[in-house]
């Protein structure tokens, strides 16, 4: 049972963390939500990468739900958390948490699970070290 008093915390190691810019909105004027996934894929992959040992690539991502927009000038930070590591792939979690540049308090935007492979020097497939 959670505390009253408990306030939602990010899950998973800091992988990222990056400050929204005006060449990142959409023509709203909100950030545009594939940079945010780009960060996130970003995030990801130095999670997996650090796991398999080496390079990876990602082949899917579960599906996103975007739960507040991200204003230009927030600190995005991305956490991440391997849930599952197969034989070659590597299945990750990634929340990203905004810090606006008057609010103090952190907000969730939204989460996904990204896979990856673990690839060698020519691009084929390799065991997870």
């Amino acid at each position: 049972m959670r505390d009253i008093d408990d306030t939602p915390k990010p899950a998973g190691e800091l992988a990222l963390l990056t400050i929204a810019m005006p060449a990142d909105t959409n023509a709203s004027g909100d950030i545009f939500g594939g940079w945010l996934m780009s960060q996130m894929d970003l995030a990801g992959s130095q999670t997996a990468s650090r796991r398999a040992g080496g390079r990876v690539a990602t082949v899917a991502v579960d599906a996103m739900a975007f739960m507040t927009p991200v204003n230009v000038g927030a600190a995005v930070s991305c956490y991440t958390d391997i849930v599952d590591v197969g034989r070659s792939s590597i299945r990750v979690r990634v929340e990203v948490w905004v810090t606006n540049k008057h609010q103090y308090e952190p907000a969730k935007v939204t989460e996904g699970e990204f896979v990856f492979v673990a690839i060698d020097g020519n691009g084929r497939t390799r065991v997870v070290d």
